[in-house]
């Protein structure tokens, strides 16, 4: 078992990595709780017996709830129909919450902890990779608006997270891909050689090597606990594992959330990122090339997608406007400088934002 401690004083937590923790990587917690175990239609039928097994294991009372999957669900309807489920499931303040599944799971169930009785405690059990090399660290949860992606949320940090690598077998390709797009984040945002390992583990990684694999989602647990430290509450330099979001986001929002993957969107949001980058940073053309390249060998899309070419850039600066990082309208972008190094914050006039995603 790989073990990634997140600092945060008494907000502090332990992320468990190996296969095998849907029984086993419970340790530690106290007995004889209560649990509300949120997982979506996927998910459950796969892992949601598994799950209360092991927590009955530790003498909890534990009720499951299941959602429709997609991100579709990630919606304050939904969420307060987990309200209800929380009630009658008699959960208190010494209550915990259980999300286990992907992304979308993580956040709307991570919201219900946060706000249910003003908060109560919370285990992420991620079963996408996605969700095990982001969503489930860090304390952001959320639910989407019409308007935009993740503008209602709190900060609320889990006490536990369990990785069981062997939720990813089930994974359909076309998921694990997309997960790999948040991984190829972290070398660029932060860790030079992290980069130029996934470089060369690219094959591993497409064949799901149990070695590579544990250490690849080892070490982004570890780069997003390092930045989480540093800043929980993105009041700063958080903001930097938000690269490729902000476009991304956008074409989540005007492709109605259920075409693109959220990594999809990502890689291609990395693409014009690496773009205005090139324009306004002077980050080295050939590393972008590098990034771009990875990417497209991992499966993952870019600009010149067809899709992206349909979609309106009128509605994705709209979109943009909604941003959580935007100001007065203005949308602020992480940038990269040099590979394993980005600047946050960072304006960007009208005219450049829309050549560069006509790639003009």
């Amino acid at each position: 078992m790989e073990r990634v401690q997140v600092g945060l004083g008494e907000r502090s937590y332990e992320i468990r990595i190996g296969r095998g923790l849907l029984e086993t990587g419970w340790e530690g917690l106290p007995t004889g709780k209560r649990a509300l175990v949120v997982s979506d239609a996927n998910v459950d039928p796969l892992y949601g017996a598994r799950c209360e097994a092991a927590l009955a294991a530790l003498d909890w009372t534990v009720t499951r709830t299941v959602i429709p999957a997609g991100e579709s669900s990630k919606s304050v309807d939904c969420l307060s129909g987990l309200y209800g489920q929380a009630v009658a499931a008699g959960l208190d303040r010494n209550s915990y919450i259980v999300a286990l599944g992907g992304g979308v799971v993580g956040d709307l169930a991570g919201f219900l902890a946060a706000s249910f009785l003003r908060g109560i405690r919370l285990i992420q059990v991620p079963t996408s990779l996605l969700a095990l090399v982001d969503s489930s660290v860090g304390g952001k949860t959320g639910v989407n608006l019409p308007q935009g992606k993740n503008l209602v949320g709190a900060f609320h940090q889990p006490d536990l997270v369990v990785a069981d690598l062997g939720c990813l077998d089930t994974l359909l390709p076309r998921e694990y891909i997309s997960g790999l797009a948040e991984v190829v984040k972290y070398g660029v945002i932060w860790d030079a050689e992290f980069f130029r390992k996934l470089e060369s583990d690219t094959a591993a990684l497409l064949a799901r090597d149990d070695g590579v694999l544990a250490s690849t989602v080892a070490r982004c647990c570890t780069i997003k606990s390092e930045v989480v430290s540093l800043d929980e509450r993105e009041g700063g330099m958080r903001a930097i594992l938000n690269f490729g979001h902000t476009l991304g986001h956008a074409i989540e929002a005007v492709a109605g959330y259920e075409r693109w993957l959220h990594g999809e969107a990502v890689a291609v949001g990395m693409d014009y990122a690496l773009r205005l980058s090139v324009r306004r940073k002077g980050f080295d053309a050939a590393a972008a090339g590098r990034v771009r390249a990875l990417l497209a060998a991992l499966g993952l899309p870019d600009l010149s997608h067809s899709d992206i070419g349909a979609l309106s850039w009128s509605e994705l600066r709209k979109a943009m406007s909604t941003d959580k990082k935007t100001l007065a309208g203005i949308p602020r972008f992480v940038l990269a400088e040099r590979m394993g190094s980005v600047a946050y914050g960072c304006e960007v006039g009208e005219d450049e934002l829309r050549q560069a995603f006509m790639g003009a």
